[in-house]
């Protein structure tokens, strides 16, 4: 699936580039060559070549995921800039500008991984740390399509014996948002969770570990808001007069100023005494995204901590929480940091972008990243649902996708949803997933020790054999080519590498061929080399 050849995109995004210590540069492309990187959500586009004219705008948006100041090339090349940038890629030449600070461009040898795996140690080093084991071995399950913002005891318990009783393994349960009272307060709504530790008790003898939605916005005027801002612990306005209220999707509110150190310890205090109290496992850390912090609208307490440092902060302080889950984040690859692509929509097109998204995040030093949620993030189009037009096969492709991915996330319940036969078959790739989970994990302990994606790209594993522009298949890991169908039909064609390979079904085929497979709903096409 090539993106067009002319594209325009305005986004918010930091990298590095290769020759001056400039924050300006002009890079010229070589021939052939392909660029990887800056928004994950831009996957669907890559590679950016020589003959596609791209606009980076820097401090406009991160287009509702990670970003990460780095281009990677085919040839061995990268750039890198510190700081956001605005870059034009046109007619054979990258011109960048960065927005504060230099830019960089480093030739570290003459293939995508070779690019990738230099500016990695170079700056976002693998940690070591894995996080938990149970984010790999088995589904997640995410309250926010079913109950949107009426978050409640009953339904939450209800949603997790539903799980239970339709034979879906447990694993990890998120509570999404409107839990609290308001935000900045931490207190379960009492109207809603009458006994909210001992519903996290019971949700932990039944297998499930809990997770909490959490954002760094305060109600104005609340009583959390009057004490926050006697402590200096809010951002201040341009003019350091009083609080900024920031507009987000969930009206306006002040918020944490992070780069002012009792701030982040206060925050942090505040969530682990929640877990003391309540049980809570971990946090779903959403919002954060640097367009909320521009330079006109905040001054921070350190005087500098704007736009990406504050989103950058709020990714370090969910570092200190193994169970945790991004969904914007500024830098801070090779980190033990749970991170979902940005929300889709209920769309073929919102499937097809699953697999060049998660491509895109590993290329970003983001191994450790789930592929939204099954069938997307958008809980309007889940309402009122009449079985007989909803389309159950863009479900189960959906689901098949992630159940070979690092991770697998489940929002709508597939019970409520689906026919009886189509439940059966995410059922199956539910299990297929969690027969996987010891490979998956591997891999992902594999990553962090040499910061290497989980999902790679088919010119990450097979420079030179023409799969730059391949981006609807990919490998998980070194053992297994996966390449699920993305649309409405029941076939596709399929690149395989140089040498032998065998499909799920044990059919063997010569390598360095295309195939066109013939794939009924119940099928997901996959393959190991086995010569």
């Amino acid at each position: 699936m090539k993106h067009p050849k002319l594209i325009f995109a305005a986004i918010l995004i930091a990298f590095t580039a290769c020759t001056n210590a400039r924050n300006e540069s002009e890079i010229e492309m070589l021939e052939n060559e392909k660029w990887w990187g800056s928004v994950t959500d831009l996957g669907n586009i890559m590679p950016f070549d020589n003959e596609t004219v791209i606009r980076f705008n820097h401090q406009t948006q991160n287009f509702n995921n990670q970003t990460t100041p780095l281009l990677v090339s085919n040839k061995g090349r990268y750039i890198w800039s510190d700081s956001p940038f605005k870059a034009e890629i046109k007619d054979g030449v990258i011109s960048i500008e960065a927005a504060r600070g230099a830019v960089e461009c480093v030739s570290a040898g003459s293939t995508l991984r070779d690019a990738f795996t230099a500016a990695a140690k170079a700056h976002f080093p693998a940690s070591g740390t894995v996080p938990p084991d149970l984010f790999f071995s088995v589904p997640q399950y995410n309250t926010w399509i079913e109950l949107v913002y009426n978050q409640n005891q009953a339904d939450v318990m209800k949603y997790a014996r539903s799980i239970v009783d339709n034979g879906f393994p447990t694993g990890i349960l998120m509570i999404d948002d409107n839990w609290q009272k308001y935000y900045g307060n931490f207190e379960f709504r009492p109207d809603r969770f009458p006994d909210p530790k001992g519903m996290v008790e019971e949700l932990h003898k039944m297998g499930f570990k809990v997770m909490l939605w959490v954002s760094p916005f305060v109600s104005p005027d609340s009583q959390e808001y009057r004490w926050l801002r006697s402590k200096g612990y809010l951002v201040m306005n341009a003019e350091g007069t009083r609080p900024a209220i920031l507009d987000w999707w969930n009206g306006l509110s002040a918020c944490y100023d992070l780069s002012n150190p009792e701030a982040f310890g206060y925050f942090r205090k505040t969530l682990t005494d929640m877990q003391e109290e309540y049980g809570i496992d971990g946090f779903k850390f959403d919002a954060g995204d640097p367009e909320r912090y521009l330079e006109r609208n905040i001054l921070p307490y350190d005087g500098k901590s704007f736009d990406t440092e504050q989103t950058e902060l709020w990714a370090k302080l969910g570092l200190l929480f193994p169970y945790n889950e991004f969904r914007a984040c500024w830098k801070m690859g090779g980190e033990a940091l749970v991170q979902r692509l940005g929300d889709k929509e209920y769309s073929w097109d919102g499937v097809a972008r699953l697999v060049p998204s998660m491509i895109a995040a590993g290329l970003l030093g983001h191994p450790y990243t789930c592929p939204d949620m099954i069938g997307g993030g958008q809980f309007g189009s889940f309402i009122d649902i009449d079985q007989d037009k909803f389309d159950q096969a863009l479900i189960v492709r959906s689901c098949q996708i992630h159940s070979m991915m690092p991770m697998m996330q489940f929002s709508v319940a597939p019970w409520r949803i689906l026919s009886a036969e189509n439940l059966e078959i995410c059922r199956k790739y539910a299990l297929l997933h969690q027969e996987m989970g010891n490979y998956i994990l591997e891999q992902a302990r594999h990553s962090a020790q040499t910061g290497e994606p989980i999902v790679r790209c088919m010119d990450y594993m097979f420079p030179g054999e023409g799969f730059e522009e391949c981006n609807d298949q990919y490998m998980l890991g070194d053992e297994y080519l996966v390449a699920p169908v993305m649309d409405q039909g029941t076939s596709r064609s399929v690149k395989l590498p140089k040498g032998k390979w065998m499909d799920e079904e044990g059919k063997t085929y010569e390598g360095g061929e295309t195939y066109l497979l013939d794939v009924p709903l119940s099928r997901l096409p996959r393959f190991t080399k086995i010569q």
